[in-house]
């Protein structure tokens, strides 16, 4: 944990920029996989962690703006647990740790809600994603889950708090980058042709765990990286293949990395893998230039849609101006996502309070259906103090081919006889975390290696 005062400051700066009401954040609980007590591993809410910073399941933080009041609710362990959990620390004990004094029984809680509920007064709460807390907001409010409205104030504010990072917050990402880093050099050295693609994310995750760290998120190891979160794993490697990585570390406390690379079975890269990879990777460092407070981050990823299609000229697969390219969005056959996304305690930091919110203004709101854009999670202006993820790619996926030529999609810009020749070649992604700073930008994480040349020299040592 942070120490008290870091959670103390963090709340009562949300107070400040709320006027009334009350500000409810349930925990999350242990949630089970088969039957009650045999549950999945215990992950805390991202905001709860934020504010009140108690890794322990089943509790409430509650901020009281008209009573100035901050009150953990919860339940102290019985001897019954004592006997199977060992002694554990009593609950005012642990409210003492991030600066709360007052503490009270869960069984409470609807109690004091419905005191509130009673006064006219306004009970702001963020969007439930567990099904638990939707079952326990509902019966608090006395409203059922589709009647549920979480406050707009509530997530705006809590996500313009949460974007901007704490120095701690950094030292705690760079950590979680500089495992992910080890991660991904371990796969690199490990993957050989005959090997499953499930040997080289079980070696990951004891590594991570080795590191005190979880998995952020399910790693996708995959030689079918056209498939953009491929999660089969039975695959075996063979010369010719390259492996798409997409893997981050978690820290104990809950900091993310996320990292992507992409390199070949074989010592080297073939031809056509060279050419596409080159593009991508001028792609990202094209996009990192242009990192800095004050630069929408949409238009940073139409600036990287532009240099694919610039390389994908000069291999044949798209013609025309590439300007004229992108703002018809023919790259999209090829980059059907967006560059990147904000991170921090989540890997896509604050994805629950709504991408509308997080990633974007009142003035440019996310465009929902446009092919491309609507994938893209961050748009707005960068400010320092951000973190977020660059991560350009090209995806050759056959079924889209198809459906694009059916159409005649796009034939201005798409050479679709060239394309025929690389419908199996797969896909290639690079990623990179970054820190916006008050001047431009600052890599996270030791600088993992992406050159060709570094990248078939490292492999070289080990294939």
């Amino acid at each position: 944990m942070f120490t008290t005062s870091t959670y103390q400051n963090r709340r009562q700066a949300l107070q400040n920029k709320l006027s009334g009401g009350i500000l409810l954040f349930p925990g999350n609980i242990e949630n089970p996989i088969n039957f009650e007590h045999n549950t999945y591993p215990f992950r805390q809410d991202s905001t709860f962690l934020y504010y009140f910073g108690l890794a322990v399941p089943a509790v409430v933080g509650l901020i009281d703006l008209d009573e100035n009041k901050e009150i953990i609710f919860g339940r102290e362990a019985t001897i019954d647990d004592l006997v199977w959990t060992g002694p554990q620390e009593s609950l005012s004990d642990r409210a003492a740790r991030v600066g709360v004094t007052e503490t009270a029984p869960i069984s409470s809680l609807s109690e004091y809600i419905g005191r509130a509920i009673a006064q006219n007064r306004t009970i702001h709460f963020l969007p439930p994603y567990q099904s638990a807390n939707k079952l326990l907001i509902s019966e608090l409010l006395n409203q059922t889950p589709s009647q549920l409205q979480p406050s707009v104030s509530l997530i705006r504010a809590v996500a313009q708090q949460r974007s901007i990072k704490e120095a701690q917050e950094i030292a705690e990402i760079e950590r979680a980058v500089a495992v992910s880093t080890e991660m991904h050099l371990l796969t690199m050295q490990l993957a050989k042709s005959g090997m499953k693609e499930s040997e080289l994310v079980n070696a990951i995750q004891a590594f991570a765990g080795n590191q005190d760290c979880t998995l952020a998120y399910p790693p996708i190891i995959t030689v079918h990286g056209q498939i953009l979160h491929n999660q089969v794993r039975s695959n075996a490697l063979k010369n010719g293949d390259m492996v798409l990585v997409d893997a981050g570390a978690e820290t104990a406390m809950g900091y993310a990395g996320d990292l992507t690379r992409t390199f070949p079975v074989a010592a080297a890269f073939d031809s056509r893998q060279r050419a596409l990879y080159q593009i991508v990777l001028d792609a990202l460092e094209g996009a990192r230039a242009q990192l800095r407070p004050g630069v929408s981050f949409k238009s940073v990823h139409l600036h990287a849609a532009k240099i694919l299609v610039e390389g994908l000229k000069t291999v044949g697969l798209m013609k025309g101006d590439a300007e004229e390219a992108v703002q018809n969005h023919a790259h999209t056959l090829f980059f059907q996502c967006g560059l990147g996304h904000l991170m921090g305690l989540d890997v896509h930091d604050m994805e629950d309070l709504g991408e509308q919110y997080v990633g974007y203004t009142q003035d440019d709101p996310k465009d929902t259906k446009t092919f491309g854009l609507k994938s893209l999670r961050l748009g707005k202006p960068l400010e320092a103090g951000f973190v977020l993820t660059v991560e350009p790619g090209i995806y050759i996926i056959p079924d889209l081919i198809d459906l694009c030529k059916t159409e005649n999609r796009h034939s201005d810009f798409i050479n679709y006889t060239e394309l025929e020749k690389f419908r199996n070649f797969g896909g290639i992604r690079l990623e990179d975390n970054f820190l916006i700073t008050s001047d431009g930008h600052q890599l996270l994480g030791p600088d993992l290696i992406k050159t060709i040349d570094d990248v078939e020299s490292y492999r070289a040592r080990y294939v």
